[in-house]
This record gives structure tokens, C-alpha cells and sequence, in this order.
């Protein structure tokens, strides 16, 4: 007959066995989704999430209306709609990286910053661009995202050295220029500019196709908070900010498209052209009100850069293409909470 002392020793046993069974068949359950879910999943891991209501990236936004003025110059790039002479309705969501919804504006780890673009069509269509504020990204497939992703999850204050994320950073240099960059604060959404980081083919009304990727500028330029300054900035500055800004006067951005030369990379948003590359300016994006229904409307839209007129083309870029997918599953598990 075992004694107590024994059966403790044995149940105890069961029970590692058990827990570690369970996680290595919940292991094995994670892995064999689609890539672009156990992105998502991994991205709630890190925020501590699920938020109920929220995006699982760039949970935090808001969101504001104005319009877009073709340039002369747009129709010579491509023949779509928004790009010839009239104007387009648009709306447009600013937005803090991560999916934590309380993150303070100036927190580093809300960078990069991003900007969706909804331009309204006629017949009730639209078309989206969708940047954020760094020239490139840190992985040129879907799957080396998840592996940057995972390592960071995996590599909380009590990992071993060295951690998962610097073994990963040690073999992916374009993640680790990425992580390295400098994250400035920036005085406000207005003066922040943004990057398309994936590239589009355009075609103009002669059947002409060149490649490019999208650039957003302020007009009035680049303004960013000193050390001092976001040592005492609030944790919604920026959110507080812009209603005041727009309240005063329209906030303008040009939209431009950086052109891809002969042997330039266009599949790849690790690579970043050089900034002597021609860039054709497609218009100019004033903002004039917050939305409102802006919380409403985030909640219920889901943007998609693959959302295309005639006259723009995806390219082959995996990123790109895995985009939709995973916004996809953010925004049905957002409408079901």
C-alpha cells in the first residue's frame, strides 16, 4: 500500500504530467492555425488582452473627416477615380501601436504610429490606404513576423540569456534595425508623417505601370516633443490635442508616391528605396473635424489596403497580402465582444 507521502508524490506527478500534455497539446493546437490568427493571438498575448471592443494593434485612435484634392500630377501616375479632378469625401483614424487601449500617447512602445485612410467613391464604393509612421517594417513575410512576435512573448523579465527576442534580433538584421529605430513623440497626429510601407502598381489612362509606395507629409512639416516635453506629457495628449487643433484651423497633409527605379525591390518592406528616388504628388489631404460617431465607426470598420480601384494593383509583397486576412480576424472577433 503506498503511503500518503507516495500518493501525494504521485498525484503531483499526474499533475505536471497533465499541465505539461495540456500545454504542449495547446502548442500544437496554436501552431496548426493559419498564420495570420496566431498573429492576432499573439498580438492580444502581448497587449493582455482580450480588449473587448478593441483592434488587436492600434487598439487606440481616433478618428476624424475631411477631404482629398487631386493634383494635376496624380492622373500622370494612375487613371483611379480619386486620382483624376474631383475632390473625395474622406475619413481618416490616427492611431497608437499595440492593443492595449489605455497606452499613454508618448509611451515608446506606441510606435510607430499609424494613419487609415478611407476615401469615399462614387456609387457608395471606397478605397483605403494604410500606413504608419516608419520608412519599412521589421519582417518581409508573415511568418518571420509571428517569430519576432513570439520571441517577444516568450521573453518576459525571468528568460534566460540570451532571450528569445535577442536570439531572434541576432539572426533577423532588418528586425533589429526596426526595434532599434528612434520613437519620437510627435507635438501632435497632424504633424506626424506616415509611410506606405508595401507597394502598389499603378497604371495611368496610356496603360503605363510604374510601382510605388505611398508617402503622407504634413504641410507644415515633421514637429516632434522634446525629452522634457514628453517627460510631462499626459497619457492622452495626443487624443486631446487634435480635436483643439482641428477646431482652429484644417490640418493639410500631402499624399504622395515614391517611385520604385529599375532594380528596386518592391515585394519586400524590410528593403527602404533611397530618398533620391522621384516621388509624384497625388494631392493634398485636409482634415478638417473630429467624426462624432468616431468610436462607433472604428468599432464597425475594418480597413483594407486591398481594397483597389482601377488603376491600382497590389504587388506580390506577402506582407501586403497577408494584411487583409489578419485584419479580418481582428474585426470579426470585435463585432462578436
Amino acid at each position: 500500500m503506498k503511503t500518503k507521502h507516495a500518493i501525494i508524490k504521485s498525484l503531483a506527478l499526474t499533475t505536471l504530467v497533465l499541465s505539461i500534455s495540456n500545454a504542449y497539446a495547446e502548442d500544437v493546437a496554436e501552431s496548426s492555425k493559419p498564420v495570420v490568427e496566431q498573429i492576432v493571438n499573439t498580438l492580444t498575448k502581448l497587449s493582455g488582452g482580450p480588449h473587448k471592443g478593441y483592434r488587436a494593434n492600434h487598439a487606440k485612435g481616433i478618428v476624424v473627416q475631411g477631404e482629398f484634392v487631386p493634383a494635376k500630377s496624380a492622373a500622370t501616375l494612375s487613371k483611379a477615380v480619386h486620382l483624376q479632378t474631383k475632390p473625395s469625401p474622406v475619413t481618416v483614424r490616427f492611431s497608437d501601436a499595440t492593443g492595449v487601449p489605455t497606452i499613454p500617447d508618448a509611451d515608446g512602445n506606441a510606435f510607430p504610429k499609424g494613419i487609415a485612410i478611407r476615401f469615399q467613391l462614387p456609387e457608395g464604393e471606397y478605397t483605403d490606404i494604410v500606413s504608419i509612421s516608419t520608412n519599412g517594417f521589421p519582417a518581409a513575410k508573415p511568418e518571420d513576423f509571428l517569430g519576432l512576435l513570439n520571441a517577444i512573448a516568450a521573453s518576459g523579465p525571468d528568460a534566460a540569456k540570451p532571450t528569445p527576442v535577442e536570439q531572434f534580433l541576432g539572426t533577423h538584421p532588418a528586425a533589429l534595425a526596426f526595434v532599434q529605430m528612434p520613437k519620437p513623440a510627435p507635438v501632435s497626429f497632424a504633424t506626424e508623417a506616415f509611410y506606405g510601407v508595401n507597394a502598389f502598381k499603378f497604371t495611368n489612362a496610356k496603360g503605363e505601370t510604374q510601382y510605388g509606395r505611398y508617402r503622407i507629409t504634413p504641410i507644415n512639416g515633421a514637429e516632434f516633443l522634446t525629452k522634457e516635453q514628453v517627460a510631462k506629457a499626459t497619457p492622452n495628449y495626443l487624443m486631446d490635442e487634435l480635436p483643439v487643433r482641428l477646431s482652429k484651423a484644417p490640418a493639410k497633409f500631402k499624399i504622395a508616391v515614391q517611385l520604385a527605379d529599375k532594380g528596386d525591390v518592391v515585394n519586400d518592406p524590410t528593403v527602404v528605396w533611397p530618398e533620391t528616388r522621384k516621388q509624384v504628388e497625388l494631392g493634398t489631404l485636409t482634415l478638417n473635424n473630429v467624426d462624432a460617431e468616431g468610436a462607433k465607426f472604428e468599432k464597425a470598420t475594418m480597413f483594407n489596403p486591398l481594397v483597389l480601384v482601377d488603376g491600382i494593383d497590389a504587388s506580390e509583397d506577402p506582407i501586403l497580402l497577408a494584411r487583409p486576412a489578419a485584419y479580418a480576424v481582428s474585426y470579426g472577433r470585435r463585432l462578436q465582444e
